[in-house]
């Protein structure tokens, strides 16, 4: 691991807070009369979520709760409050540090809307699943009762929400860019992405006498400032990422970008002056980026465009510079992202006591998210595929981390041993990808200096470590396990990587598939497909047909099931009907379909909002890239997907004739859809219901799909 990477102090070797004599709470107070059950007469931190509270480590409030209880502080939530007054807010008293605010772990404008901007009717982190337990914009409405509860008491938000927030960003649901939600929120401090080593930090500072406003400089934290840091030196967006004519690739690998060198004067006999790269080196760590203004992104797609494009040069923790954005006249400093855990870290955050249960004052109600996890277990964290349309990096970062096979084991076992619901099936052993756990860069010094959005884009960067044999083991270790009969794994593949170890394709078909595993394509199309940065269709067919020869040799019947998206940018209506007749010749019929999200700060939000490619610099004269974004071309488009379903076929045939495909309409097995309407077919629901196409959103997905694809493929 580089130098800079091993700069933070152990999560774990902080000394402890003085209220660590209380000891472990069985589950952490939500209530006056808990916290006298513990002994306590105030709590040191309150979190606030918009999620029912689940003890367990796949919740972020659990797992951020433990952490600061394993420091010794005292902790209480405050789940799903109600938001009409400050009343809710007052039922822990004032905490003595700080209100530590999220959303929850979903996105509360992505977990109340669609991405038809319809209202969703069941909220899955809410007891029984009901709807409207949260307010819109949850970070703002929760921040601003905090204040109005308490007015002295520090308030830092967190959580996806705040995390994708943090700079100027396009807001989908009000088709505006926003401020960073710092100003929104009144906020004092942000923390973003995986928040462990922020809030630790930040709770013992403020316990050791700090203030809130002494608070700078902390990695993954953003914060105001009232000048610049006398030994910084400002660089404008502009010199890391000139908006206008096409430039030479930057060699992804050196300390500073090429435009950081001057280029040779056009007078041959003048000398040219080459920097020392440690010099270079020594500058970046002081300077900081100057994003366009807020109120000039806010009226210029093309400038917010390239302040996206900067903002995403500066992800890697190993050489990111930071950020100021001024919004009005307050200047918004955003540090470089956190350093990951290392695994003796992530097994400490992971072995916390939690006690794997909902809290007790929900009853014997159902929150159907926590049914979807409670056996699952997370072995890694990150995601270096830099999809375009995911904000897994963006929130996570792509530095996989991972924690080592005995914690992971441990964490199985305790599952066996204390869940009272528990079959002897593991749900997943998974992350944000099923195969990504320990892989890295074969070369820890390459890996801190590149500068690159992805390791597998365009195609698999011959620096990284595709070695799947520690996957292979845990497998092996795990399955082994007295009383555990089968192990799935739920999460989503990534198959261009699997292909590279035909051994674990072998292991993972033969032992880990319950009849379906799912698999992301997105799209057939590669104009579309270079959009969202994934690979080609020829790497699904060598993973398909080592699935079907693994499966064959097991003697069983299993089947891939393909996620696609729908309206994502770049797609042109016969890119849909292109995939449309894929989906035909393979015989895949798709129950529920969903168009693109843009979710705040991913690159193809960047894209939607701009009309262009970001993934090359932007300009006004660029060209323009095909952007769905009317109700009815977004309704074709994911009516291409549902071809089968009769109540789309008017819609499609109207669609069909203005291409020019007429030759598709009519009954034969060549034609995509009929040319008659079946009686009552308007009103009828869709006969067939078979796999899900991908949500592009930022939550997580859940369980597994047991439909059944209507021929083999």
């Amino acid at each position: 691991m580089s130098a800079i990477l091993q700069s933070e102090p152990n999560l774990f070797g902080y000394r402890k807070y003085w209220a660590h004599r209380f000891g472990i709470s069985p589950l952490l107070p939500m209530s006056r009369a808990e916290m006298d059950e513990l002994g306590w007469d105030s709590c040191d931190v309150i979190l606030v979520t918009g999620d029912a509270y689940i003890d367990h480590p796949s919740f972020g409030m659990a797992l951020i709760g433990r952490l600061l209880e394993a420091q010794g502080f005292r902790v209480g939530i405050i789940s799903q409050p109600d938001w009409t007054s400050a009343a809710d807010f007052t039922v822990l008293g004032r905490p003595n540090l700080f209100f530590g605010v999220t959303g929850g772990n979903m996105d509360s404008m992505v977990n109340r809307y669609t991405s038809d901007k319809k209202i969703r009717s069941n909220d899955a982190y809410t007891p029984d699943g009901a709807a409207g337990k949260r307010p819109d914009r949850a970070v703002n409405v929760y921040s601003h009762r905090c204040r109005e509860a308490f007015k002295d008491v520090p308030i830092i938000i967190g959580g996806i929400e705040a995390s994708l927030r943090r700079i100027a960003h396009y807001d989908y649901w009000s088709d505006k860019v926003r401020k960073s939600v710092l100003l929104d929120s009144k906020a004092d401090l942000l923390v973003y992405g995986n928040a462990e080593r922020q809030v630790a930090e930040i709770a013992h500072r403020l316990a050791n006498g700090e203030s809130i406003s002494d608070l700078k400089g902390i990695r993954g934290t953003v914060h105001f400032v009232k000048q610049i840091p006398v030994d910084f030196q400002v660089k404008d967006s502009t010199d890391v990422d000139k908006p206008g004519k096409i430039t030479p690739i930057v060699d992804p690998y050196q300390e500073a970008p090429a435009c950081d060198l001057k280029e040779p004067d056009a007078n041959p006999e003048e000398k040219v002056i080459r920097f020392d790269r440690q010099l270079i080196k020594d500058r970046r760590a002081k300077t900081v980026i100057r994003l366009p203004d807020y109120d000039a992104v806010k009226d210029d797609p093309i400038l917010y465009a390239h302040a996206s494009r900067v903002m995403h040069g500066e992800t890697n923790p190993g050489n990111a510079r930071p950020l100021i954005q001024l919004h009005g006249t307050r200047e918004v400093w955003i540090n470089p992202p956190p350093i990951p855990l290392t695994t003796k870290e992530m097994d400490g955050v992971y072995d916390l006591p939690y006690s794997r249960v909902p809290h007790k004052t929900y009853g014997k109600a159902n929150v159907p998210a926590f049914e979807m996890i409670q056996h699952s277990v997370n072995i890694m964290r990150g995601c270096f595929g830099g999809c375009t349309f995911c904000s897994i990096t963006e929130h996570e970062g792509r530095i996989i981390q991972s924690r080592s096979e005995d914690s992971i084991i441990k964490e199985i076992e305790n599952i066996r041993d204390m869940s009272p619901s528990f079959t002897g099936h593991i749900s997943d052993l998974g992350g944000p990808t099923a195969n990504m756990y320990r892989l890295a860069c074969k070369d820890p010094k390459i890996e801190a200096a590149c500068r690159l959005p992805s390791c597998v884009y365009p195609g698999i960067c011959p620096n990284l470590n595709t070695d799947h044999s520690s996957l292979i083991k845990l497998y092996r270790r795990a399955r082994a396990l007295p009383g555990i009969k089968k192990i799935f794994i739920a999460s989503g593949l990534r198959y261009d990587l699997a292909v590279t170890s035909p051994e674990y394709v072998k292991e993972l078909v033969t032992h880990h598939v319950g009849g379906y595993l799912k698999i992301a394509p997105e799209h057939t199309e590669q104009g579309v497909l270079s959009k969202m940065m994934k690979p080609g269709m020829g790497s699904y067919d060598r993973f398909k047909e080592m699935f079907d020869k693994y499966s064959k040799e097991a003697g069983k019947e299993q089947y891939l099931i393909p996620y696609f998206i729908a309206a994502h940018p770049g797609t042109t209506d016969e890119d849909m009907l292109n995939l449309a007749l894929w989906l035909k010749r393979h015989g895949f019929r798709a129950d529920q379909v969903q168009a693109f999200l843009p979710s705040p700060m991913a690159i193809a939000t960047a894209m939607y909002h701009s009309g262009k490619d970001t993934l090359r610099k932007v300009s006004r004269t660029a060209d323009d890239i095909s952007i769905p974004k009317s109700v009815k071309q977004r309704r074709i488009h994911k009516a291409f997907l549902r071809y089968h379903d009769p109540k789309n076929w008017p819609l499609l045939r109207d669609a069909l004739k203005a291409m020019g495909r007429n030759d598709l309409i009519g009954n034969g097995k060549h034609h995509l859809i009929p040319s008659f309407q079946p009686k009552g077919s308007l009103e009828a629901p869709g006969k067939i219901q078979h796999f899900k196409t991908k949500h592009t959103s930022i939550a997580s997905q859940f369980g597994k799909n047991k439909a059944r694809p209507s021929a083999k493929n």
